[in-house]
């Protein structure tokens, strides 16, 4: 049988893995996914998973589930080497080993830029995974437990002053959503304010949102400071050593909760351990059809859609553009890249991928949001309901989609579930420390025996 190895298990390699178990004879080939998680992401569910508004389990679509006939290694792809027909695979468990293959499917996304920036690495969170997200509302929810019980100072200032730092989809959807759960927690703790609370977005560039226009952009920033909110444009995160924030502009805060989301870097698998095409970004050169190569010079065997492959946008009237790295491409260019590859498989004709956009939307909160599409501009509750509607539509399998919407249904009866589950992420503490009290009464009872 063929051997087809996927690396990578997010949008791009579940929907290829997923759309060729569906058109694939028995026996006509065998599909390997290797992935460290046993999930795939659905990354747009993520700000709502840090508000409490989508819970974190089904925001994760389990790969096993839903891929009953594809063999699943947990672990990560360090090396390819197309001229073997090889990729060194490191299992979370074992030591590193070669695997063969027949046509190689990359698919590894991206992962998250940072900058040697003081005090980033060992303050900061990102937003990329489902454990990031929980993360994030837990210890938003923490800090307002703790800042409850303490005078109005500046410790308490701190644990209630929010900072992320990245104004793209990821970073405003998330500062919205995040806003509006600490503005909703405030009728739970009367011994706080709106004034207590203090949230910065802070943004490198001279506007946020760069995939909208520049009025809708204009907007949304307004309608986060009318909200209380501080916008940063033009402004760099220059320190973050001890929560103690300092930017560019000069203006400087203690921030409890410091959200890195200042956009992509390339795989570093796919930039520093392959033998095949990169360009200067460090993204895999790929053709129309996906097949990475170049016109001229197509690579045998080898496929790559999503984050880490520079894919020639067809539907763009600028020469030479490659498709926006976001979830609605990475969908649809799996699902694509799937039906080229039986093509090939079987002597048909190969495609070339072509997908206008549908037009970008994002929560901004509960009950808000921003739609565009061309020249069509929707804002308020109709683009967050809008919002809510594509996004529980997209989300792979029925199963999934029930469950969001009986978890939506719930907060619209009874509200928000304000309980905070920090603890789950030191599950030993508990044990240990009684543990530790009772070897001390112990150790006390024999001290007065004797």
């Amino acid at each position: 049988m063929r051997e087809i190895v996927i690396v990578g298990g997010g949008y791009a390699g579940f929907y290829t893995a997923w759309r060729l178990e569906k058109t694939l004879r028995k026996d006509e080939a065998r599909v390997t996914v290797v992935d460290p998680r046993p999930y795939m992401t659905y990354q747009p569910f993520l700000p709502e998973v840090t508000a409490g508004s989508v819970e974190a389990r089904h925001a994760a679509v389990s790969l096993r589930r839903h891929l009953r006939r594809t063999r699943l290694i947990a672990g990560s792809v360090t090396e390819i080497r197309h001229t073997d027909r090889k990729v060194t695979v490191r299992p979370v468990h074992g030591a590193d080993h070669d695997m063969r293959y027949d046509i190689l499917v990359v698919t590894a996304g991206a992962v998250t830029r940072t900058f040697p920036i003081p005090g980033l690495a060992q303050q900061a969170i990102g937003l990329k995974h489902v454990e990031e997200a929980v993360a994030i509302r837990d210890r938003l929810m923490t800090a307002f437990d703790e800042a409850a019980s303490l005078p109005p100072g500046a410790e308490r200032r701190k644990l209630l002053t929010v900072t992320f730092v990245g104004g793209g989809f990821s970073g405003v959807e998330g500062f919205g959503e995040l806003l509006s759960l600490a503005t909703a927690m405030l009728k739970s703790y009367p011994e706080l304010s709106i004034d207590d609370l203090s949230f910065h977005l802070v943004e490198a560039r001279d506007r946020i949102l760069p995939e909208v226009g520049d009025k809708p952009g204009a907007w949304v920033v307004d309608s986060l400071e009318r909200r209380g909110a501080h916008v940063h444009l033009n402004t760099q995160l220059v320190s973050a050593e001890d929560g103690h924030v300092v930017l560019s502009s000069g203006e400087e805060f203690d921030s409890a909760l410091i959200v890195w989301t200042a956009g992509n870097a390339s795989n570093p698998v796919v930039h520093n351990h392959t033998d095949l095409p990169v360009d200067e970004r460090g993204l895999l050169v790929v053709r129309a059809d996906l097949r990475v190569g170049t016109d001229s010079e197509p690579v045998q065997d080898v496929w790559a859609a999503g984050d880490d492959a520079a894919v020639p946008d067809l539907a763009s009237p600028v020469p030479g553009a490659h498709t926006v790295p976001n979830a609605q491409h990475a969908v649809r260019q799996g699902k694509w890249l799937a039906k080229n590859i039986v093509a090939g498989l079987r002597g048909g004709r190969i495609r070339s991928y072509r997908h206008a956009s549908l037009g970008v939307v994002a929560t901004l909160g509960l009950g808000r949001g921003i739609f565009q599409y061309k020249s069509i501009v929707i804002k308020g509750f109709p683009a967050w309901l809008m919002h809510r509607g594509y996004h529980v539509l997209a989300v792979p399998s029925w199963e999934r989609k029930i469950r969001v919407l009986s978890v939506w249904l719930t907060a619209a009866l009874f509200g928000r579930d304000l309980v905070s589950l920090l603890s789950v992420q030191h599950p030993r503490d508990a044990f240990v420390t009684s543990g530790d009290a009772q070897r001390a009464g112990e150790s006390r009872a024999i001290y007065r025996a004797a």
